[in-house]
């Protein structure tokens, strides 16, 4: 029987961006879905349950620091680790990701294999206090 693949949400409109990063991921082994604006990254992460976001925070209609703190308030989603990508790297920001309830803080330009990359640290399992190793809740 083969594993489930883990499913990354991303939720970008720069369609070059969204092409670049899902198309990495995917060769990761990953399953990703796609979301150009915030409202329907919204419902895919209520439907599909994802097992990670990655949220650029400048999207149309609702944007990424709000849809984060939608996501973080929802019992349905608030598992879910978010990881704020940006292109707007000011002083501020990262700190700004963290307040809204981001998981992770990706400043754009990112190379696709970096955001792989901090998609796999995000889900890796970690020890618990006594040394053994936790998984990420399962969804119901």
């Amino acid at each position: 029987m083969q594993a489930r693949k883990q499913t990354v949400l991303l939720v970008e409109d720069n369609d070059d961006n969204r092409i670049i990063y899902s198309t990495y991921l995917t060769h990761s082994g990953f399953r990703v879905i796609e979301a150009a604006d915030g409202e329907q990254g919204l419902a895919l992460a209520r439907a599909e349950q994802p097992d990670v976001v990655l949220m650029d925070v400048s999207i149309p209609l609702v944007d990424g620091w709000e849809a984060t703190r939608r996501l973080k308030a929802d019992p349905v989603t608030a598992h879910i680790p978010v990881i704020a990508l940006t292109a707007h790297a000011l002083a501020g920001d990262r700190e700004r990701a963290f307040a809204a309830g981001s998981d992770g803080y990706l400043p754009k330009p990112v190379e696709p294999r970096v955001v792989a990359e901090a998609v796999e640290r995000i889900l890796a399992p970690r020890p618990d206090a006594q040394g053994a190793s936790t998984l990420p809740a399962p969804h119901a």
